[in-house]
């Protein structure tokens, strides 16, 4: 890779990095099989960033590696296999007033989702995607988006309840 190139790609990631992890994170619970996620997906980008700098949503184009690599790694037959008690961990989410919090009843809830469910919620809600660049991340249509969305927030809705701190409508956390 030209120099240049090589420049870009490590600016992007520089500044991506927390969210991605972020991502992999909601999307799989587990912080180390988030590291994992986060490293393969940009591996793969680098392979690829020739291509990935002239998208015109490179953004969106990461995030559909990151959900492919994810849906790719709960595939192999590995992924079942635990080694150990996982400890219980915590995900900083950034709410409206850009505070960061743990938000440990948000994470519990959102691992109950199906995995498609979750993916939609995590990168339309918390990732702040389009439908659009939603739909082109998981490679699936804008109603198949909505229609993900809408089961997934009544499912979180029933699962967190009124006592909740977390605000489904909008996927935050209240103060």
């Amino acid at each position: 890779m030209r120099p240049e190139a090589e420049r870009e790609y490590e600016e992007y990631v520089r500044g991506r990095l927390p969210r991605l992890h972020r991502t992999a994170y909601l999307l799989c619970g587990d912080g180390h099989r988030a590291d994992d996620i986060v490293q393969v997906t940009l591996t793969a980008l680098y392979v690829q960033w020739k291509k990935a700098a002239r998208a015109d949503n490179l953004d969106g184009y990461v995030h559909r590696i990151l959900v492919r690599k994810y849906l790719d790694e709960r595939r192999l037959r590995w992924a079942g296999v635990r080694l150990g008690e996982v400890p219980a961990e915590s995900v900083t989410v950034a709410a409206a007033d850009h505070r960061v919090g743990e938000h440990d009843e948000l994470v519990a809830a959102l691992r109950s989702l199906p995995k498609g469910q979750r993916a939609v919620v995590v990168l339309r809600f918390l990732d702040d995607l389009s439908i659009e660049d939603t739909a082109e991340a998981l490679g699936c249509s804008a109603g198949n988006v909505k229609s993900q969305c809408s089961r997934g927030l009544a499912t979180l809705r029933e699962l967190l309840g009124a006592g909740s701190k977390v605000d489904t409508a909008g996927m935050r956390v209240q103060p």
